[in-house]
């Protein structure tokens, strides 16, 4: 445990940050395997709808640099090349 004061802070904000950190990338995950899911099942109205959820959630988790700018663009378009595949 730490015994000085700004450490004992960073230790709870820390844990405050942590628990913000992993709801969005679990959000981010949930929404890609969520447009997944409806790209297998070929609806194509429910894909274009999950597609826009899941590039918003990867945008967040980017700009907060939970996810680097190259795999968020990598996620996007193999994304967008699923839903394209669809039609």
């Amino acid at each position: 445990m730490p015994n000085i004061k700004s450490a004992k802070k960073r230790v709870r904000s820390n844990a405050r940050r942590e628990k913000v950190n992993t709801l969005v990338t679990s959000s981010m995950k949930t929404a890609i395997k969520n447009f997944e899911k409806s790209v297998k099942a070929g609806n194509k109205e429910e894909a274009a709808g999950t597609l826009n959820i899941a590039v918003q959630r990867i945008d967040k988790a980017v700009s907060s640099g939970l996810v680097h700018q190259n795999k968020g663009a990598r996620l996007k378009s193999r994304l967008t090349k699923m839903k394209n595949a669809m039609e």
